[in-house]
């Protein structure tokens, strides 16, 4: 499997993990009769604090993960994987790093972390958006 592809599995088993990270906390609280299964906000803000960022980690996730996808098939369907395959590894490290830490901590300082991990993978992606977009003009 070329690094790409692998990297895209990766970033689908971590938007999944988050997922059912969700669903198994609130599963809890409705066994143990704490809540009605109705009866979750989607931001998870409702339950805990960590929750909340939970969710939020999750929705980061998918709002990226087509962007993602998208960029890793062209390339791939294209025969450009090389464009994509030196790089695709450090976009889901910097995904599952950004994560990890907003589970941590919402402080200026956990913020400013996540920041810069959600760039790395912006500018990854846009310098992938430039090259592959550059090859229909050869």
């Amino acid at each position: 499997m070329s690094p790409s592809a692998l990297a895209l599995v990766g970033f689908v088993a971590w938007t999944l993990l988050l997922a059912i990270g969700i669903v198994s906390h609130r599963t809890v609280f409705v066994l143990t009769g704490k809540r009605a299964a109705n009866e979750f906000d989607p931001s998870g803000s409702d339950v805990s604090e960590f929750a909340g960022r939970l969710c939020r980690a999750h929705a980061n996730c998918y709002e990226n993960l087509g962007m993602f996808a998208g960029l890793i098939l062209v390339a791939m369907a294209t025969g450009n994987g090389a464009i994509t395959d030196p790089l695709a590894r450090w976009v889901l490290v910097a995904r599952v790093a950004q994560s990890i830490v907003h589970l941590i901590s919402t402080s200026e300082v956990a913020v400013m972390i996540r920041v810069a991990l959600f760039l790395t993978q912006i500018g990854i992606m846009a310098s992938w958006v430039y090259q592959l977009g550059m090859l229909g003009f050869q």
